[in-house]
């Protein structure tokens, strides 16, 4: 309990710090983790929990303002697929160039390894991303829809690809997640209901972790 306290408060005094600079208090969370990493410092059960309980409510909140339709736009498949494409084409030959200069973490990989590893730093950070958006007020803004919508391509396009390679499917419930769409009048009906008290919270709560635990991965049986 005391590692989590001071994980906490070190976390909330450098995203104070980060606000006070004109900066999203994101940028605090990140530094003070790797401050405490640095440090010796592990995170604890309790730490996981929230940090994934957090990312969980995050991208509920942003699947709540986006519309799936504009995941169709040619300004936001194309253009994610475009950028991923030359950013792993530039990025893979960045690496291998590194190699022949002789740097032995990059010259020791291998064709699939670099474009592997260029594939992943082609993604950016819809967390970070949307921070700053709200920050900004921008959430709603035609250039901010479309930002959002090519960050969730690449995280789609991203756990795509981390199922296939680790072996893995969703689970059989996760198909169920396909009938909150034509239930979503049913489900404005009680979140109107629900009001804006602790009701509201906990609606939010179930529907946010309920989705997350459905589609979470299984090894697939060989």
């Amino acid at each position: 309990m005391q590692v989590d306290f001071i994980a906490i408060s070190v976390a909330f005094v450098l995203g104070l710090g980060a606000r006070a600079l004109g900066l999203p208090p994101l940028v605090g969370y990140l530094i003070a983790g790797f401050v405490l990493f640095a440090t010796g410092m592990q995170a604890t059960p309790t730490l996981q929990e929230f940090s994934e309980m957090g990312v969980t409510l995050l991208l509920f909140s942003i699947g709540l303002k986006l519309r799936v339709g504009s995941l169709l736009m040619p300004q936001v498949w194309a253009v994610a697929s475009l950028h991923m494409g030359i950013i792993v084409l530039v990025l893979t030959g960045a690496l291998y160039l590194l190699g022949l200069a002789g740097l032995a973490i990059f010259s020791s990989l291998d064709t699939p390894l670099l474009f592997l590893l260029a594939f992943a730093l082609s993604f950016s950070s819809t967390v970070f991303a949307v921070k700053v958006l709200e920050e900004k007020g921008e959430m709603a803004a035609f250039y901010g829809r479309l930002s959002i919508g090519i960050l969730i391509m690449q995280d789609i396009a991203a756990v795509v690809f981390l199922a296939f390679s680790a072996g893995k499917i969703p689970t059989p419930w996760a198909v169920l997640l396909l009938g909150l769409i034509p239930l979503r009048p049913v489900l404005n009906r009680i979140m109107e209901r629900a009001g804006h008290g602790e009701l509201l919270i906990l609606f939010g709560l179930t529907l946010a972790l309920g989705g997350c635990q459905s589609i979470r991965i299984r090894r697939r049986k060989r």
